[in-house]
C-alpha cells in the first residue's frame, strides 16, 4: 500500500498534519525548494567565490540537509555549474532579447531610431550589478569551467549578434544601410556600444552613466556613418 493510500485511510486532520510534519514533498514544494537552494548557493558563490563556499554552508543557509543537496548535485562543482547556467540565462539572455523585441515592434522603419533604442536597452542591462558580477565570476572560472564560458558566450553574446544581424538585414533591404555581412557588422556594433562598459565592469571599475551615454551616442553615430548608403 502506498503512502498516499495510507493517508487516504487516515482522518483528514491527521493526514494533513503528516504532510506538514514530514513525508515526501509535493512537486510544487520540491520546485520551490530547488529554486531556493539555487538562490542561496548563488548568493554564497558570488560573495565568497567558488573556493570559499562549501556544501555545508549552502545546506545550512538553505535550511536543508547535506544529503538533500547531494541528491540533486553530485558535488560542489556540479552545484556551481547549475548556478552559473541559471544566472547566465537570467542575466545575459535579456541583452539579446532586446534586439529580438525590436523586430516585433510596429513601424520599425528608422534604422537610427531603432539602433539608439536598442543600444539604450542593452547598455542599461549590461551595467546592472548582477550582470557585472556574473561576468567577473565566469571570467575567473573560465579555465576551470570552459563549458560555462562557452555557454555564456553562446546564450549571451552570440544570441545578441544574431538578433542585431536580423535587424541590420531588415534595414539593408529597406536601403537605409549597406549590410554586406550582417553577422560581422552586428558583432562590431555590439562591441562599439557595450565594449567599454563591459571592460570596466569586468575589472570592478565604476561606470559613470553620463560618460557612458556620450560614448553610446557616439558609437551609434560612428556605426551609422560607416554603414549608411551613399
Amino acid at each position: 500500500m502506498t503512502n498516499t493510500q495510507r493517508d487516504a485511510d487516515l482522518p483528514h486532520s491527521v493526514a494533513l498534519q503528516r504532510k506538514k510534519s514530514g513525508g515526501r514533498p509535493t512537486r510544487e514544494e520540491a520546485v520551490h525548494r530547488d529554486a531556493r537552494l539555487l538562490d542561496i548557493a548563488t548568493t554564497l558563490f558570488m560573495e565568497r567565490g567558488f573556493d570559499g563556499t562549501s556544501i555545508d554552508a549552502v545546506a545550512e543557509s538553505a535550511g536543508v540537509s547535506k544529503p538533500t543537496v547531494y541528491n540533486r548535485y553530485k558535488d560542489k562543482r556540479d552545484l556551481f555549474a547549475a548556478v552559473l547556467r541559471s544566472r547566465i540565462r537570467l542575466w545575459l539572455a535579456p541583452i539579446s532579447a532586446a534586439a529580438e523585441s525590436q523586430m516585433k515592434a510596429t513601424g520599425v522603419e528608422s534604422v537610427e531610431e531603432t539602433l539608439h533604442q536598442l543600444s539604450l536597452d542593452m547598455l542599461a542591462h549590461s551595467m546592472t550589478p548582477d550582470v557585472a558580477m556574473l561576468q567577473r565570476v565566469v571570467a575567473a572560472q573560465a579555465m576551470r569551467f570552459p563549458e560555462l564560458a562557452t555557454l555564456a558566450h553562446e546564450e549571451g553574446w552570440l544570441r545578441a549578434v544574431r538578433g542585431v544581424a536580423t535587424l541590420l538585414r531588415h534595414f539593408g533591404r529597406l536601403g537605409q544601410i549597406k549590410a554586406d555581412d550582417p553577422a560581422v557588422e552586428a558583432d562590431l556594433f555590439l562591441n562599439l556600444v557595450l565594449g567599454h562598459a563591459k571592460r570596466l565592469a569586468l575589472f570592478g571599475i565604476a561606470v559613470v552613466p553620463a560618460e557612458e551615454e556620450v560614448r553610446r551616442r557616439k558609437a551609434v553615430e560612428l556605426f551609422l556613418n560607416g554603414t549608411r548608403t551613399r
